[in-house]
C-alpha cells in the first residue's frame, strides 16, 4: 500500500514560501499578521500560563508568534513546511536571542514520534489552508497534556466571511494577495466542535474578532461571522 500522502496542499506552500521576504517587514505583505498578532497573544495568554510551558506552535510561518510566545517565558518549538518562511524565522531569532526551536515537520509527524508531550499548543490561520483540518486537530490532541490547552484561529464558512475575508480583503483592499483563500476551506464553529468532540477535546471558549485594516490594530467581537479563535483543553485523565 502507498504512504499517505502529508496533510499539504503545495499551492498553499508555495505562496507562503513567494511571501517569505516579507515575514518580518511589517508594513508588507504579511502585515496583517503583525496587526493581529497582539490580538492572538492576549487572547492566549489571558487563558493559559505561557512562562516554563512546553509549547508547540503548528505553522509558525517565520516565527511571529513562536517570538511572542517565548518572549512570555515559554519554551517554544515551532514547525512548518514552508522551507523559506523557517529561514526567515531562524534569522530572526538570531537577531531576537530567543531560544526557539524550528523544525520543517507537520504536526502528524511530530504526533507519531511522541505524545502528551507539550502544555499548549498554538495552530493559528492554518486549518483553512490545509486539505484534512481533523487530522491536524487530532495530532494536536494527542501530542498536548491531559489538562493542556489548545489555541485555534480560523474563519467561519459564512456569506458574510466570502464577502469581506476574499472579496474585499483580496480584490478591493488588497490585503492579501488573491487566490489566499479559499471559501470551500473555511471551518464553521459547529464543525469544529464535531471534531472536538470526535478526539475527546472540550471547548472552553469561542470568540470573534475583527481585523481593521485602516487603524492596523484588531478586536474581540461576540459574533463570530468571519474570523474567530478557540480555545480546547484535553480533559484531565486521572
Amino acid at each position: 500500500m502507498a504512504p499517505a500522502r502529508p496533510n499539504i496542499d503545495d499551492r498553499e506552500i508555495n505562496y507562503f514560501e513567494h511571501h517569505a521576504a516579507d515575514w518580518w517587514q511589517r508594513k508588507g505583505s504579511l502585515k496583517a499578521l503583525h496587526d493581529i498578532n497582539p490580538l492572538r497573544l492576549n487572547y492566549i495568554s489571558a487563558r493559559t500560563r505561557l512562562d516554563g510551558r512546553e509549547i508547540l506552535d503548528v505553522g509558525c510561518g517565520g516565527g511571529i508568534l513562536s517570538e511572542a510566545l517565548a518572549k512570555c517565558g515559554g519554551r517554544v518549538t515551532g514547525i512548518d513546511l514552508a522551507d523559506s518562511a523557517l529561514s526567515a524565522a531562524r534569522a530572526h531569532r538570531e537577531v531576537s536571542g530567543l531560544a526557539i526551536e524550528y523544525r520543517q515537520a507537520t504536526v502528524e509527524s511530530i504526533a507519531a514520534e511522541s505524545s502528551a508531550r507539550f502544555d499548549v499548543i498554538t495552530c493559528m490561520e492554518l486549518l483553512e489552508h490545509v486539505p484534512d483540518p481533523r487530522s491536524i486537530l487530532g495530532a494536536c490532541e494527542r501530542l498536548v497534556k491531559p489538562n493542556g490547552s489548545i489555541f485555534l484561529s480560523t474563519i467561519n464558512r459564512t456569506w458574510l466571511a466570502r464577502l469581506m475575508v476574499i472579496f474585499v480583503a483580496e480584490y478591493v483592499l488588497h490585503i492579501v494577495e488573491k487566490g489566499t483563500h479559499h471559501y470551500r476551506k473555511f471551518i464553521r464553529p459547529r464543525e469544529m466542535a464535531e471534531w472536538a468532540d470526535e478526539t475527546g477535546l472540550a471547548i472552553y471558549d469561542c470568540t470573534g474578532f475583527l481585523y481593521l485594516p485602516f487603524l492596523g490594530r484588531a478586536c474581540f467581537t461576540r459574533f463570530v461571522p468571519m474570523n474567530y479563535m478557540m480555545h480546547l483543553k484535553k480533559p484531565n485523565s486521572s
